[in-house]
C-alpha cells in the first residue's frame, strides 16, 4: 500500500512510498483510511525539526489527524466493519508512571510515551491502519466528511475540560469567553464554548476572508485589534489563547479580571524575547485569584467529549474549517502550503 512518509530530522525526506500491508493483531481494527488531516506539528516533522521513527526503522510513516472505517474488528471489541473511526495518537510510557497508570497519558511524568505519527510509532497517512480497539473512538456516521477534525477538536476539549476542573476550587458562573486566535484550533474552542452556552468573543488578526463569518455563524463576536483591548471592553471569565505568539500569549497572561482562567494551547517557537512588567504581572495573578495553564495533547476521555460536541456541531460549519483537499498522490503539495490558518486534508480513500 502507499503511504506518507518521512525519514526524521532529514529535511526533504518526505515522499509517498510501497509500504507492506499492515496486518492485525487479535485486539487490533483493521481501518481503511478516509482522510488524514495535516497541521504545524506534521510540517515541522517535515522539515527535519523532530520527529522520532518506529525502532530499528529509517522512516516514519507520517499523520495523527486520523479518520477511517472499520474493514475488520476482533469480536467482542464494540466495534463492526463499518464504524467510522479516529484513532488515539498518545500511547502510555511502559513504565507505566503515575498518570499513565491511571489512563491520562496526556499527563505523562516521565517523557517515556509514544506518539503515532510523531514519535515511535507509525502515524495514520496511509491508504489502511491498524489500531488497537481501546485506543480508538467512534464517531457519528454523519461526520464522515469533518471527522478528520477530531484530534485538533480533542486539544481543545481537553483545555474546556481542564478549565472546569480548575473551575472547582471555588463559586464561578463563567458567563464570557476570548478565543485568541480563529485558525482551526480557535474556531473550535469558539464552538465548544458557544456549546457551553457562553458569550464567545474571538480575536484574530483577519479582516477579511471566511474567519469573521464563521464566528457570526457560532453566534460568536468576532475582534481584531490587541487581546489586551478587547479583554479591557468584555471582562473575559475566560481566556483560550490559540495562536502561540508570544506578544498575543503575554497579553493573554496579563488580563486583568478577578478569576479569570487563562489556557495556553498555541505552541510558540522559543528565542523570542519581549519586555515584561514581571511585578505587575505577578501582582495580578496573585491579587486576582487568577490562573495561567498550558495544555496540550489529549486521553480516551477527551475523545469521547470532542466526539459528542462534533455531532452536536451543524457538519456544514465544520467543512467550512477544511479549506483544502488533496488526494494522497499529491499530499507533499499539503506540506506547502503552510500557515496556521489553512485546514488542509489529504483524501486517502
Amino acid at each position: 500500500m502507499r503511504a506518507l512518509t518521512v525519514v526524521p530530522y532529514q529535511a526533504g525526506s518526505l515522499s509517498i512510498q510501497d509500504v507492506p500491508d499492515p496486518v492485525p493483531g487479535p485486539d487490533e481494527l483493521l481501518v481503511d483510511g478516509i482522510s488524514l488531516g495535516i497541521c504545524g506539528t506534521d510540517r515541522e516533522i517535515a522539515t527535519g525539526t523532530y520527529g522520532w521513527a518506529p525502532p530499528g526503522r529509517e522512516r516514519l510513516i507520517l499523520g495523527h489527524e486520523s479518520l477511517g472505517r472499520v474493514r475488520t474488528a476482533p469480536d467482542g471489541s464494540g466495534f463492526a466493519a463499518g464504524d467510522l473511526v479516529v484513532g488515539i495518537v498518545r500511547r502510555p510510557d511502559p513504565v507505566p508512571c503515575g498518570a499513565c497508570a491511571r489512563g491520562e497519558f496526556d499527563m505523562c511524568r516521565n517523557g517515556q510515551y509514544v506518539e503515532r505519527g510523531i514519535k515511535q510509532i507509525d502515524g495514520f497517512g496511509s491508504s489502511q491502519w491498524v489500531v488497537l480497539a481501546d485506543y480508538a473512538v467512534k464517531l457519528d456516521p454523519s461526520l464522515e466528511r469533518v471527522g478528520v477534525l477530531m484530534e485538533p477538536t480533542t486539544v481543545v476539549a481537553k483545555a474546556w475540560d481542564q478549565i472546569e476542573r480548575i473551575n472547582q476550587r471555588a463559586w464561578f458562573e463563567p458567563k464570557t469567553a476570548l478565543i485568541t486566535g480563529a485558525g482551526p484550533i480557535g474556531l473550535l474552542a469558539a464552538l465548544l464554548g458557544v456549546q457551553r452556552g457562553l458569550d464567545v468573543h474571538v480575536l484574530d488578526r483577519s479582516t477579511e476572508g471566511p474567519k469573521p463569518g464563521l464566528v457570526a455563524d457560532l453566534g460568536g463576536t468576532f475582534h481584531t485589534g490587541s487581546a489586551a483591548e478587547v479583554a479591557a471592553k468584555i471582562d473575559p471569565d475566560v481566556v483560550i489563547e490559540a495562536t502561540g505568539a508570544p506578544a498575543v500569549a503575554l497579553q493573554a497572561a496579563e488580563i486583568n479580571n478577578p478569576g479569570v482562567i487563562v489556557c495556553l494551547t498555541g505552541v510558540s517557537t522559543p528565542g523570542n524575547e519581549a519586555e515584561v512588567d514581571v511585578g505587575a504581572l505577578n501582582r495580578n495573578i496573585v491579587l486576582d485569584n487568577a490562573l495561567v495553564f498550558g495544555s496540550v495533547n489529549a486521553n480516551r476521555h477527551h475523545y469521547e467529549l470532542a466526539a459528542q460536541s462534533l455531532a452536536k456541531a451543524d457538519p456544514q460549519w465544520l467543512e467550512r474549517l477544511i479549506t483544502r483537499r488533496l488526494p494522497l498522490e499529491q499530499a507533499t503539495e499539503a506540506f506547502a502550503a503552510g500557515g496556521s490558518d489553512i485546514k488542509v486534508v489529504i483524501d486517502l480513500a
